[in-house]
């Protein structure tokens, strides 16, 4: 196999992107607040749509289920909708020892009642590849708000520009998240 500049490379050096994960994530709303987690670190707080990666094997809309349990202690029957809204490719790299793989971000839309939000967790435990835990807050942001937000994926201002919660989505591709347009906190 030979790289971009015709330098052989050999076949066991594994290949930025030669890898595919695939993330679930959901925007619960709530009218029109929509759940993100709040994670602050030293240097830098973003947000996240609740998710997480799909494992080996596993059914997406069982991951989202999964995750969503894990995370908000959200049982999926008690939500309406579950609709594929958006899909994000993320070919990014990123900080760390191994070549970063191509992600793809699916983005769910779910609403709930004040009533069942009432009932979800505040915070969410992140489990660290060190075995320690990252705690993130449940913030419940109106959605129009979002375009500015540090995001990631970069969802903010297509979720700012719905018209409403419920809006249907033509097109469910958004921008891919390249070294080109996203630096990786």
């Amino acid at each position: 196999m030979t790289g971009t500049s015709d330098t052989p490379v050999p076949s066991d050096t594994p290949v930025p992107f030669s890898r595919v994960k695939m993330r679930v994530g959901a925007l619960v709303f709530c009218g029109d607040d929509v759940a993100l987690i709040r994670r602050d670190r030293t240097d830098s707080t973003h947000y996240t749509p609740p998710g997480g990666n799909v494992e080996h094997g596993e059914d997406l809309r069982r991951a989202l289920a999964r995750e969503l349990a894990e995370e908000l202690d959200l049982d999926v029957d008690q939500a309406e909708g579950g609709d594929l809204l958006w899909v994000v490719d993320q070919r990014v790299t990123r900080p760390g020892p191994t070549p970063p793989p191509r992600k793809l971000h699916l983005i769910y839309r779910l609403h709930i009642t004040p009533a069942l939000r009432a009932t979800l967790a505040e915070t969410e435990h992140d489990e660290l590849p060190d075995g320690s835990h990252e705690t993130g807050v449940i913030e419940w942001v109106d959605y129009r708000d979002t375009a500015e937000l540090p995001l990631f994926p970069p969802i903010g201002p297509a979720l700012a520009a719905l018209p409403d919660p419920r809006a249907t989505v033509t097109d469910a591709a958004l921008p891919a998240v390249t070294d080109e347009n996203y630096t990786w906190l």
